[in-house]
């Protein structure tokens, strides 16, 4: 799997010696509160999450990159590119970052990279991405990285009990 690095940014593959940073976004329920699975409670957790992961990224339907800063090496985050479909040339753009690290650009120069890499070296044509409905730093971050709003899942998943609408956005 490829390393991509952009100005501040070294995305690298994700590995199981990631979870203890990774658990740091993951444990926090604001962080997670617009995410599909409930927060984490154990760095073993996120180590289950990343090995049930890996033979989704051994046979390519997953590119998942641990985000660190190149100034000091700190994983800050994650993002991946998931049911990559080659034949029909698509796939899921996917982010999630430490809640300290909010606000400073750092999702949209990974997303960007991603997309860079998805669009010129995978040879995709479109990606999409899911959030929920009201998560509006996420609606904001697609819009400036060239995704359009192209339909909402109604009561698509359940969070804290409750069902929840999802937005879908493209970009081609």
């Amino acid at each position: 799997m490829t390393t991509l690095t952009t100005e501040r940014l070294t995305m690298r593959p994700i590995s199981p010696s990631d979870a203890p940073a990774l658990f740091e976004a993951r444990r926090d329920p604001e962080g997670m509160r617009d995410g599909e699975g409930q927060e984490q409670t154990s760095i073993r957790q996120v180590e289950s999450i990343i090995s049930d992961h890996q033979s989704y990224v051994d046979n390519g339907e997953v590119i998942w990159w641990s985000v660190e800063l190149k100034a000091d090496g700190r994983t800050i985050g994650e993002c991946d590119l998931s049911e990559i479909d080659n034949h029909h040339r698509r796939a899921e753009l996917g982010f999630m970052f430490n809640r300290a690290y909010w606000g400073n650009g750092y999702a949209f120069e990974a997303a960007s990279a991603a997309i860079h890499h998805a669009f010129l070296a995978i040879g995709l044509e479109r990606l999409w991405a899911r959030t929920h409905a009201g998560n509006e730093a996420s609606c904001r971050l697609l819009e400036r990285l060239g995704f359009s709003l192209e339909g909402r899942l109604r009561e698509h998943i359940i969070r804290d009990g409750k069902r929840r609408d999802c937005l879908i956005y493209g970009r081609m």
